[in-house]
């Protein structure tokens, strides 16, 4: 059994035989049942840093939203030099080191395509190198330039057509969570000789494709590690061996996460299940007199601030399809163990702790893993810091642990993996709202006129009948799930060639598990539209060529969200039905396949490539996002929306299913212990009938209304908000997209 120093005064030995952080952490956290009372608030230093941030958060909003960017350096983990907030301030941050060699400037980073990252510093007024653009193009081929080549017409048509949208083809995947954990607890010469002995045991039987790749990429994953001991070494850190007190342990952490997200600009970069973890670290120093609580809460603030400052360039069309300039650095806090007990230590309040100490703000993207059988006391601060931030999600931890063991992380906003032991490859949306409309007219796109899909048998009637129509589309429901699956599967077999997560790998196991994600945009709206053809009339309105272009009901209808099974019964066959047809398809690399219902604020952007439906939403106007109601569906309040949404099975979703949801403050109570309490209740009765994610928004209207219009007034300067999976800054959207916010349905009674 191997033993090292800094294990001294941890539990257990498995893990010390094998890499395995989920039993050192069984062995070793000390579940905390208490209230909020030991917490420390800012220290001097995390107030000048937080201040010195602030003040360059604010020029970079000045500038149009980029404060500065690289043209001259690839990035990678060794690319810069050391970088600090503030260089007359350096000595007084716990946590150092930054993605490029000055806060907030963003890395070129071309291996996702150089066209990308070259219009992205364009956009902001910078000028990429003509040495790079050379490179990248004469010498060095892109993940984005290999997807091209290899796209069919097909596929091609479909996507410009927006019937699959989103996809990870102009841009890194991410959802790739490394266990950066890792590194604090085995040092970074451990990690590299199990990877020695992965690839001596890779391959000495036949040569197949997959073994060849695969000693491939173990060699690039041994690469990173030792890349991440010479970044290190940048900052004067020796990660070599394991973290020997709490401060290493954070700081070790968070150059396993810097590594990551120095080589990858991933639709989702998060850092993981790692709250729990440091408890441990934090634990035994405070035992031992060698650290504070304020330092404890100072260490946690300085990681948190560190987090709120990842920053990619990005194009405009990802700017349009995820606003507001998301990471989704994802942080997991809570949840409870296969053994019953709460996994809620002192960290989990430090961390939500962070809230109060610098104010709200989108990232980390901080996410509850809820069981009403956590303890009450922090159950009831998690709702006080949701009520005055709007900056906290909340999942379904009951749901997921069977699925996922209780080491599982976020990999994106709401999508599940087992740490360390299981990726996700990232899929994007199919608009099935669009898929029905290309069923009524034959797979001609309503929009733009064009044959997308097959040409079967339109739909002439001048009224619609349910059962003809459910035929039709559960023909070019068929037809979508194989192309978009066979889409996926290319860009996936490219990302792994041209643009491989050799950073975040090498922190997973050798030999992983896959789940293929897919995902759905316009469920709501199928929904509804499926229900007025059944229950009301819905004749429609042609153009001169005949395609159907509008529709007018006649008649009254049930619609999701209402707590009504006509419609909600709809939704369970819809998703499915769907489900199963994916699951017919080959999937790469022998992943799993899994979906959600997920549109992020990209429900915006999908929106205006739909037509009108026969719901009655008119052409253009934005999806409902995730598996939210249709604006203005729900009648009957706040419980009557919710019980709708847990009707639909998880299993059948687990990539996940976003429910977003804002509250008038009065609705939940006339003052702050009320609201606690109905907020507690609320999400208690929701998570135990099966519900997966609740995004919590306690405001009003009229403060939306108002940052809209006066977005100068130092109060909205960080005014947080959850939208579908993650968290934004208000000011910080489009207009139209603060548009799409305010008219989503704001429940003013329960």
């Amino acid at each position: 059994m191997v033993q090292k120093e800094q294990w001294n005064g941890f539990e257990g030995r498995l893990w010390k035989e094998e890499i395995n952080v989920r039993q050192f952490i069984q062995d070793n956290y000390t579940p905390y049942d208490g209230d909020e009372s030991f917490l420390e608030g800012p220290t001097e230093a995390t107030d000048k840093l937080w201040d010195a941030l602030q003040k360059l958060q604010k020029e970079e909003r000045a500038k149009g939203g980029v404060l500065d960017m690289d043209t001259e350096i690839v990035s990678s983990i060794t690319s810069h030099g050391a970088g600090y907030i503030d260089e007359s301030l350096k000595d007084l941050e716990q946590v150092v080191g930054l993605q490029t060699d000055k806060p907030l400037k963003r890395a070129f980073m071309p291996y996702g395509g150089i066209k990308m990252a070259e219009q992205s510093c364009e956009m902001y007024g910078y000028t990429p190198s003509p040495e790079l653009h050379k490179i990248f193009t004469e010498y060095h081929k892109t993940h984005n330039q290999a997807v091209f080549d290899a796209y069919t017409p097909e596929m091609r048509l479909a996507r410009r057509n927006k019937i699959m949208t989103g996809l990870p083809d102009t841009y890194g995947r991410g959802r790739i969570v490394g266990d950066y954990r890792r590194v604090a607890l085995y040092g970074i010469d451990f990690l590299i000789g199990k990877k020695k002995e992965d690839l001596a045991n890779c391959g000495n039987g036949t040569m197949t494709d997959d073994v060849i790749r695969l000693r491939e990429e173990i060699a690039e994953q041994i690469k990173c590690l030792n890349a991440m001991k010479e970044m290190a070494n940048i900052y004067g850190y020796d990660i070599s061996e394991p973290a020997k007190n709490a401060k290493e342990a954070v700081q070790w952490l968070y150059f396993g996460y810097l590594a990551a997200i120095k080589t990858q600009n991933g639709a989702a970069m998060s850092i993981g299940r790692i709250s729990t973890f440091l408890d441990i670290y934090i634990e035994r120093d405070l035992k031992a007199g060698t650290l504070t609580e304020v330092q404890a809460q100072e260490l946690v603030d300085h990681l948190t601030m560190k987090l709120r400052m990842v920053k990619f360039a990005r194009i405009e069309s990802y700017n349009q399809l995820f606003s507001g300039d998301p990471v989704w650095a994802t942080l997991d806090l809570a949840g409870t163990g296969v053994d019953g007990r709460s996994m809620v230590t002192k960290n989990d309040y430090r961390f939500l702790h962070t809230l109060e100490n610098m104010g709200p703000a989108p990232e980390p993207n901080l996410t509850v893993f809820y069981s009403s059988r956590l303890p009450e006391n922090f159950k009831k601060y998690a709702a006080k810091i949701s009520i005055t931030t709007s900056s906290i999600q909340y999942e379904n931890d009951d749901a997921m642990k069977p699925v996922w063991g209780d080491d599982y992380a976020i990999c994106c906003c709401v999508s599940a993996t087992q740490t360390g032991k299981e990726m996700q490859f990232f899929g994007a949306r199919a608009n099935l709202a669009k898929c029905l409309l290309y069923a009524i007219n034959g797979g001609i796109d309503e929009k733009t006129g064009t044959q997308v899909g097959p040409a079967y048998r339109p739909i002439t009637s001048e009224y619609l009948d349910y059962d003809e129509v459910l035929e039709r589309y559960d023909d070019m429901m068929e037809w979508l799930a194989g192309l978009y699956v066979n889409t996926l599967n290319l860009i996936q077999y490219m990302h792994d060639k041209y643009y491989y997560e050799a950073a975040e790998l090498s922190l997973m196991d050798t030999n992983l598990k896959r789940t293929f994600a897919t995902g759905i945009a316009g469920f709501s709206h199928v929904i509804d539209s499926l229900s007025a053809i059944k229950y009301a009339k819905v004749k429609t309105v042609r153009d001169e060529n005949g395609i159907v272009k509008d529709y007018e009901i006649e008649g009254d209808f049930p619609r999701y969200g209402n707590d009504d099974d006509r419609a909600d019964e709809i939704g369970v066959w819809l998703l499915r039905t769907f489900m199963d047809k994916l699951e017919k398809h080959h999937t790469y690399r022998d992943s799993e396949p899994t979906t959600s219902i997920l549109t992020i604020t990209s429900n915006v952007v999908y929106g205006k490539a739909t037509g009108s439906m026969p719901d009655g939403r008119k052409a253009g106007e934005p999806l409902s996002p995730g598996a939210n109601p249709s604006y203005g569906a729900e009648k009957n309040g706040l419980l009557a929306s919710l019980n709708s949404l847990t009707k639909l099975p998880y299993e059948w979703a687990l990539d996940g299913i976003s429910n977003t949801q804002t509250i008038n403050p009065g609705a939940l109570g006339n003052n702050e212990s009320d609201r606690v309490d109905n907020l507690t209740q609320v999400m208690d009765g929701y998570f135990d009938q099966g519900a997966h994610h609740l995004n919590v928004n306690v405001f009003g209207k009229e403060k939306l209304i108002d940052a809209m219009e006066h977005p100068e007034k130092e109060e909205y300067a960080n005014f947080t908000i959850r939208v579908s999976g993650y968290a934004v800054k208000f000011i910080d959207l489009t207009k139209e997209q603060q548009l799409d916010v305010i008219a989503r349905t704001c429940h003013d009674h329960m």
